[in-house]
Formats: structure tokens, sequence, C-alpha cells
């Protein structure tokens, strides 16, 4: 992966976690007192999914570093902020709003982290790391 790339999978894994530790503080500060144990429990578990697939998507920036350009890698990548869009993102709305249906949508978010962890590491074995 080219130094752009690098640097732009890095960056927006770094915006990411900053957006997940705001939007821990919101929840934990502003939603505590509005929302049920339940629904709260909801977001958190977006938090703590949002926090660690955005970690993860600089770790892979790094990880492009080591192992040179890769559509594998580019892919991955990409699942993962789909990942946190789709799976973070229905677990907020549902947490906010209470309309079950959007939980409905959760899986393929997680099918999207799935997929992208997938990718990796069949980039990491298809190249070796150095």
């Amino acid at each position: 992966m080219n130094n752009t790339l690098l640097r732009k999978y890095f960056a927006i894994g770094a915006v990411g976690a900053a957006l997940a530790v705001a939007l821990g503080a919101f929840g934990a500060h502003g939603l505590k007192e509005t929302l049920s144990d339940r629904l709260l429990e909801i977001y958190e578990t977006g938090v703590r999914y949002h926090m660690y697939h955005a970690l993860g998507l600089m770790l892979v920036a790094l990880l492009a570093d080591r192992l040179g350009e890769s559509k594998l890698l580019r892919t991955g990548a990409n699942l993962l902020i789909a990942g946190v869009v789709i799976f973070s993102g229905s677990l907020y709305a549902l947490a906010l709003t209470d309309k079950s249906i959007l939980g409905a949508i959760t899986p393929i978010g997680g099918v999207a982290f799935l997929a992208g962890w997938g990718c990796i590491v069949a980039a990491a074995v298809r190249k070796g790391i150095k």
C-alpha cells in the first residue's frame, strides 16, 4: 500500500477511535438517565465494537506498511469501516429509538467485520509478514 493509502486508513481509524470515545462519553453521561439498562447496554456494545475496529483499522494501516500493496488488505479495511457503520450504527440507532427492527441490520455489520478480518488474515498469509 502506498503512503497515501496508509495515511488514509490510519487517519480514518484515528478519527473513528476519537468518535467512539465521544459517543462513549455521551452514552455514559448524557444517556445514562434517559435509557433503560437494556438500551444502554446495547449502546455500549456499539461503542465497544466501534473502538475495537477503529484501533484494528489503524493496525491494518501499519500492517500495510509491512506487506505492501494488497487488494485483500484494502478490501479488509473497507469491510471494517462498513462493519462499524452498519453494526455500531444500527446499535446506536436501536438504543436511541428502541425500534427493535433495527436489530435485524446489526448482523450484516457483523458479517462485514468477519469478512474484513478474513481478508486481512488472507493478505498476511499470502504475502507473509516481514
